[in-house]
């Protein structure tokens, strides 16, 4: 029974963001308030372990930013708010401890494409999941319900391994709000190069990176083209994180070595611990039992529609004709950042709860009319206020012209005589040199 309703779940998720076309949810309280958010997404935490090698020296590891991430803001998130609450399992909030080769034989069993080594930088990673992170691992149990429908099905288009569904928990810790310290946006994280590349618009009102169905798609055709790349899919996540032109890099430095663990030593700091992090969020998403995490649990989101507009709109003007929550609105419509749809530029989609859409068509003219000149204030034409001229009389004009013609041609002049005498110096001069 346990299993029917998990796939129910799922299937009821990818309806809420799938329903109708390729937009979805994520959500941004405030559109001006960008920064604001960002910084509230860290907490002055270690972002780094400390390993030692074979010989005995420290080695310091960076963690991924998402594993930074304050809890507290995940779960102020739309979303979170909305269709989580705590789990209501009876597990002891406690970590028990393994052997090494209780993981090794964990992780050996995981029905992956991908090599999932173990050794203990692995180790130190997945301690931090199954301790210090045990409870944004509860909440991202809880959040995979909403997105992991949408990764599979985009890997799954692209053939790219499933398993590369937990790549957002270490880019964003299932996040669709999280921005990194460069810029990097989205569930994956894309920066703007990149995701202009694989089809996502980014511009003043629009950002699709924002967007988890979009930006699913682009994710799983871009490490589509990484793998053609480096035939490795260590070496693909890695290139994800610091860029292929890094890895290729590395790649020389090391000889031509292609092993992501011979090439360990030559990457940047944060990639080193990057690998190791995917194998452990892995890990973490898939044996969260045997550590005492409890999910949180998860309600049905709304069947969602879309509705298409040729014409700027509001999304406060939405909500109030619609008498819609605005933050709902905001979640199920991330890609515009400053909640403006730009219809007049070209055709947009707008999800709306699916009863809504409906009413949205019946209601158009009202909600396109509604404080139209308070919300879309960006005029098409402007007049010039004439009242009180700043500029001079045409007479007054007219004598400052003349006077500046004048005062050209007295330029002209001297330096036409001055040419004149020029020539007749150097006349003479050679006249002189003649004689």
């Amino acid at each position: 029974m346990k299993i029917k309703n998990n796939i129910k779940l799922l299937s009821f998720a990818a309806m809420f963001f799938t329903s109708t076309s390729l937009t979805a949810q994520t959500v941004i309280n405030n559109p001006d308030d960008d920064e604001i958010e960002v910084d509230s997404l860290f907490v002055p935490i270690e972002d780094e372990i400390s390993v030692l090698d074979k010989e005995g020296n420290e080695e310091l590891i960076e963690f991924p930013e998402a594993m930074t991430f304050n809890l507290d803001s995940l779960l102020s998130l739309y979303m979170s708010k909305a269709y989580l609450s705590p789990g209501d399992c009876q597990m002891k909030d406690e970590n028990p401890t393994y052997t090494p080769e209780e993981y090794i034989e964990r992780l050996r069993r995981m029905p992956t494409v991908m090599e999932m080594g173990y050794n203990d930088i692995v180790q130190r990673f997945i301690d931090r999941y199954m301790g210090r992170l045990r409870h944004s691992v509860s909440f991202m149990l809880g959040a995979a319900n909403f997105y992991v429908p949408i990764f599979e099905e985009a890997l799954e288009a692209y053939q790219v391994p499933l398993e590369l569904k937990y790549l957002p928990v270490i880019e964003s810790a299932l996040n669709p709000k999280a921005v990194s310290r460069v810029g990097a946006t989205g569930l994956w994280q894309f920066m703007l190069g990149t995701g202009k590349q694989y089809g996502l618009e980014v511009n003043s009102l629009v950002d699709e990176r924002r967007d988890p169905l979009r930006a699913s798609y682009a994710a799983a055709r871009y490490l589509r083209d990484l793998y053609r790349i480096f035939g490795d899919w260590n070496l693909v996540i890695a290139a994800y994180n610091c860029g292929p032109g890094n890895i290729n890099k590395a790649i020389h430095r090391a000889g031509g070595e292609k092993d992501y663990w011979r090439l360990y030593p030559y990457l940047p700091a944060e990639t080193r611990g990057y690998v190791p992090a995917f194998i452990a969020a892995n890990y973490a998403m898939t044996y969260y039992c045997e550590h005492n995490i409890c999910p949180m649990s998860t309600r049905l989101p709304l069947q969602t529609d879309t509705v298409v507009v040729n014409r700027d709109v509001h999304l406060e003007q939405i909500a109030a004709v619609l008498e819609l929550d605005i933050e709902m609105l905001r979640s199920l419509n991330p890609q515009y950042r400053r909640d403006i749809v730009p219809g007049n530029t070209k055709k947009y989609a707008i999800r709306l709860p699916m009863a809504d859409a409906v009413r949205f068509i019946d209601m158009q003219d009202s909600i396109y009319n509604y404080r139209t000149s308070e919300l879309l204030t960006k005029r098409s034409v402007v007049d010039v206020n004439d009242d009180q001229p700043t500029f001079r009389s045409k007479k007054s004009v007219r004598r400052g012209r003349t006077s500046a013609r004048k005062a050209r041609n007295a330029r002209r002049g001297r330096a036409a005589v001055s040419k004149s005498k020029k020539r007749s110096s150097k006349g003479r001069s050679r006249s002189r040199r003649r004689r």
